[in-house]
């Protein structure tokens, strides 16, 4: 398959389904898995294959981490959303149809905040105007960062980056909850 014909079949499929790992990098998982299993990568840590499949592989940085994290997960060296450095992390994205200003104003002024977001515990410590906001949460040790993405005039892409959670299970009620929270931020500014 010619490369702009890789490419395009990625742009259509999930960012880690079969078909995106086959068209972005020559290999679907078996294939990747059963080349893990031959250099001995149970027994390896996590840059250790990043420094394999990077070095004799040529694999891209954002497929690496795609490949070393499926394979660790499937032979139970990582659970899931677990972090290289032993905490968990998860990640939510929606693209809503309002200007950057308009969703970031949303996040950053408390008030207008707690107008959508059911149990606001965002502690706001930093961030670039328009761009990220970052802070605590629930004022523990878990981080949010949250980066605004403007997609057009009208159109801006929010990350919601929850980290530095203590379980797979809290990262996981918190993929639900940032899930759930940003249908109602768009409820709220779509109207």
């Amino acid at each position: 398959m010619q490369r702009n014909a890789r490419a395009n079949v990625a742009r259509k499929a999930p960012r880690s389904s079969e078909e995106a790992v086959k068209a972005r990098t020559g290999r679907a998982w078996p294939e990747w898995f059963s080349i893990l299993d031959k250099a001995g990568a149970r027994k390896m840590k996590h840059s250790e294959i990043g420094r394999f499949l990077y070095e004799k592989h040529k694999v891209s940085m954002w497929w690496i981490q795609a490949i070393a994290n499926k394979y660790e997960q499937k032979h139970g060296l990582r659970e899931t959303y677990e972090t290289c450095s032993g905490d968990f992390s998860s990640s939510v994205s929606r693209t809503l149809n309002r200007g950057v200003a308009d969703i970031y104003a949303a996040w950053k002024n408390p008030k207008a905040r707690r107008s959508w977001l059911k149990g606001d515990l965002l502690e706001g410590s930093s961030g670039q105007p328009n761009k990220t906001l970052r802070g605590s949460w629930d004022g523990n040790t878990s981080r949010l960062e949250v980066r605004f993405t403007a997609k057009g005039p009208r159109k801006t892409q929010v990350v919601v980056d929850h980290m530095k959670m203590d379980t797979s299970k809290q990262a996981i009620a918190m993929k639900t909850f940032w899930s759930e929270n940003l249908e109602r931020l768009r409820t709220k500014v779509e109207r």
